[in-house]
């Protein structure tokens, strides 16, 4: 299987041994840069799966390195992480070609969990119509969903929250991951719209089942998959 990519541009020391930590025990192999300058030109030079650019370099705007690959014709899937993490900052790093943006200070599974679904989304993985989990059936084309035989009368919203979590199994996936992906908002619009879907669909999925296969991961979000016991 090859190597999992990823160039890492960030200057703090302390930070950037942490980040690197992390990712190597997800069996990353990263590079590290500690200035823009560098880490531009080995962006442009050398193929990576996913990019993570400090926004504040000493040297340079992280989000100008990444105007700088898109006008440049590459697409590497981008990460900012940065201390600058409200919604404007956030807005304006999508609009400049960044694919996700996480802030600081971060949870080691959320930084693992949101490259790793950059990955998937990069390489777009080809889903079967029909999975199986557990005693779950969910056929994608026709969209229905059954378990243990009964039909799981899900909303179209239910329904698409039900395959993101297929097409991330096992994956920590966090309430912005789901505001971005199934919502497709940039921003956080400050209600309990996730919670009370999320709610709801588990409610469906779960019911009647001494198997759960939604856990929340608390502090941090959701885990879709079949869960040992205790």
């Amino acid at each position: 299987m090859r190597s999992k990519t990823v160039l890492v541009v960030e200057d703090t020391p302390d930070i950037a041994a942490h980040i690197v930590a992390i990712l190597d025990a997800a069996n990353w192999q990263v590079v590290l840069e500690t200035c823009g300058a560098t880490g531009l030109a080995r962006a442009k030079a050398q193929y990576f799966d996913i990019l993570i650019f400090d926004r504040m370099l000493p040297d340079a705007e992280g989000l100008d390195l990444v105007e700088t690959l898109r006008n440049a014709g590459i697409e590497t899937p981008v990460l900012m992480l940065t201390a600058l993490g409200n919604s404007e900052n956030k807005i304006e790093g999508y609009e400049r070609g960044a694919d996700d943006y996480l802030a600081k200070p971060f949870e080691p599974a959320e930084l693992v969990a949101r490259t790793e679904a950059l990955l998937r989304r990069a390489t777009g993985t080809v889903r079967r119509d029909l999975q199986v989990f557990s005693d779950l059936e969910v056929h994608r084309k026709a969209r229905t969903a059954h378990r243990s035989g009964k039909h799981l009368k899900l909303s179209p919203k239910e329904f698409d929250l039900l395959l993101y979590f297929i097409d991330n199994e096992g994956a920590l996936i966090t309430r912005d991951m789901l505001l971005r992906d199934v919502w497709n908002l940039s921003f956080d619009p400050g209600t309990n719209v996730v919670d009370v879907n999320i709610g709801r669909m588990r409610r469906k999925l779960d019911e009647n089942s001494d198997a759960p296969l939604l856990e929340t991961v608390r502090g941090l979000g959701y885990r879709f998959g079949v869960l040992s016991d205790g």
